[in-house]
């Protein structure tokens, strides 16, 4: 018989397995909210250094500016993932959308060199 302080793969399976409809869908929020929104800032924070260092502005002032940005960026889009109505739009908006952005940048940042 284990102890009290350690928990059997059974438990452990029954819990998770207990997990309602509800808490998933919350925990897929979280998820989207935390990573998604990490994704699609850090995407525009990249596009957005790229393209205005190609624009001619230095490049840490570039930098600053996007960073400082990015922080409402990460705020709106966080806020987003909790009121929007379907999560799959979500996650297609934040992951595909920061991918996009990442490419982009990418590729500005190829252009240039």
């Amino acid at each position: 018989m284990p102890s009290r302080g350690l928990v059997t793969r059974h438990q452990r399976k029954t819990r998770i397995s207990n997990m309602t409809t509800e808490q998933i869908h919350i925990a897929g929020r979280i998820g989207a909210a935390l990573l998604g929104g990490y994704v699609f800032t850090w995407g525009g924070i990249a596009l957005g250094v790229a393209g205005l260092f190609a624009a001619g502005m230095e490049f840490h002032d570039a930098e600053h500016l996007c960073n400082i940005l990015g922080f409402l960026v990460f705020l709106v889009v966080f806020l987003w993932a909790f009121a929007a109505r379907s999560m799959p739009r979500v996650w297609l908006v934040l992951l595909g959308g920061g991918g996009l952005m990442t490419a982009s940048a990418s590729l500005i940042q190829h252009m240039l060199v």
